[in-house]
């Protein structure tokens, strides 16, 4: 029974988007719909009620003899992988590769206040575009290059997550998210109407992109020159290096006593408070860090595109990061980075499906939350929670 109404409900929804067309019903459409989803739906059955919990593995498999590739390896010929994706990519992949460089890079800051802490933060957005608007204001008014710029887009990323994090440090769960979310919206809509500081709606021009500067022999004398970096396959190798760069800050923080105390105020605040861990202070880490990563991504942004724009900085970016944390795994930098992938490229390559592309991309990270809850390469001890919390659910 559940099952059919499972199929009623999937065809409601999508019947008037995919059954109806110019004000008239088109057949041939609505009954490959209904043959599609009816499909899924044996699938699904299928799955549940008979390969659920069976093992095809030979009872005689010892997972201690199976052959793993070294680890250093893999990591070798992944990194190898990446470094060579400009050279072998067009200009439209190696786009879609520096913007989920952006994304794994505002993953793993978000992480740090959802994944470690437990601080639910649905305006992070707002410290991505606060690196982004530093970065263009300095440049454009003042001239300062983006190396210099980076480091105090940071500074002033940090100090806004500071103010946002200390009047939500009493605040948990639902409110906590719609206090971050008011604070989130407040922060776009003070930029879109600081006409004078920001342009408002119109957005700043003329932003400059990284450059370096280089030695050159002119007439027997050594001379520097500088090289504006434009060119996607030198932006893809700078949005690399950041993100590798915030990947080993993240990885030393998971292991650190501050990654320690984030997971144990997560775990239990009221715990972690009376063993001696100073909760407000790891709050408020927490969320400077988080907006630092931000800040990075911003003030890359705004130099990639040149040119900043309010409408660039809504709520449904932070929604989208939001997604890549829990789709990938909280507290995992490796699901993160395959969130980051699955959210970035899948709408891409359903691209030519037109209308249908969203109906695909959705029910493509519907069905991960139904078999993949705890997120496609969670951290060790979030999936030993969610299993937990599944068995005991079953059992009740």
């Amino acid at each position: 029974m559940k099952f059919v109404i499972v199929l009623v409900w999937a065809f409601i929804l999508l019947f008037p988007m995919l059954g109806i067309e110019g004000g008239r019903f088109v057949w041939d459409r609505v009954l490959k719909v209904m043959a599609v989803i009816t499909a899924a739906g044996m699938l699904v059955l299928i799955y549940h009620y008979f390969l659920k919990g069976l093992s095809f593995r030979p009872k005689t498999f010892d997972a201690s003899t199976k052959y793993r590739p070294p680890r250093k390896l893999l990591i070798g010929l992944g990194l190898a992988g990446v470094l060579a994706l400009p050279w072998i990519a067009d200009n439209y992949t190696c786009d879609i590769a520096i913007n989920v460089l952006i994304y794994i890079s505002l993953g793993l800051g978000l992480n740090i206040v959802i994944g470690l802490a437990g601080l639910l933060d649905l305006g992070y957005i707002a410290f991505y575009a606060v690196g982004a608007y530093t970065y263009a204001l300095l440049n454009t008014n003042f001239g300062v290059p983006f190396w210099l710029a980076l480091p105090v887009g940071c500074v002033i990323s940090a100090g806004v997550g500071a103010f946002i994090g200390y009047p939500t440090l009493k605040m948990r769960g639902d409110y906590l998210a719609i206090v971050t979310l008011g604070f989130g919206e407040i922060i776009r809509i003070v930029l879109n109407n600081w006409d004078s500081v920001t342009k408002g709606p119109n957005g700043i021009l003329g932003i400059k992109a990284p450059g370096l500067f280089y030695p050159v022999v002119e007439n027997g004398s050594i001379a520097f020159a500088h090289l504006y970096l434009k060119n996607l396959i030198w932006m893809y190798y700078l949005i690399l290096a950041i993100a590798v760069l915030i990947m080993l800050a993240v990885y030393r923080l998971n292991t650190s006593r501050i990654g320690r105390a984030w997971m144990a105020v997560r775990e239990d605040e009221t715990a972690a408070e009376l063993t001696g861990i100073h909760t407000t202070r790891m709050k408020l880490y927490a969320y400077m860090l988080g907006a630092i990563f931000a800040g990075f991504a911003g003030a890359f942004f705004a130099a990639k595109v040149r040119y900043v724009n309010p409408s660039s900085f809504i709520f449904l970016e932070s929604a989208l990061v939001l997604c890549i944390v829990v789709l990938g795994g909280m507290g995992s930098i490796r699901g993160i980075i395959i969130g980051a992938v699955a959210i970035i490229v899948l709408p891409e390559m359903f691209r030519g499906l037109a209308l249908y592309r969203m109906a695909a991309f959705g029910g493509a990270m519907t069905a991960m939350m139904v078999f993949r809850p705890e997120g496609l390469l969670p951290a060790k001890r979030k999936a030993q929670e969610v299993e937990m919390e599944r068995k005991t659910a079953n059992i009740s």
